[in-house]
C-alpha cells in the first residue's frame, strides 16, 4: 500500500504531458498566452511587494 502511495508523488513525463492536454481541452489555445501573461505579472507584483518590505525591514532595523 505504501509503495503505491509514493509512486503517486512521482510525476513523469506521461503525467506532464497528460496535465498539458487537460490545460488545453480546459481552457484553449487562445487563452493560455493570457493566462501565463497574468501569471507571470502576479509573480512579479509579488516580488516586488516582498523585496520593498525587506527593505522597509533593514531601514527599521537600522534606526
Amino acid at each position: 500500500m505504501f509503495s503505491m502511495i509514493f509512486s503517486l508523488g512521482m510525476i513523469g513525463a506521461p503525467q506532464i504531458i497528460l496535465i498539458v492536454v487537460v490545460v488545453l481541452l480546459l481552457f484553449g489555445g487562445r487563452k493560455i498566452p493570457e493566462l501565463m501573461k497574468g501569471l507571470g505579472s502576479g509573480i512579479k507584483e509579488f516580488k516586488n511587494a516582498t523585496k520593498e518590505d525587506e527593505e522597509t525591514d533593514d531601514k527599521s532595523e537600522k534606526k
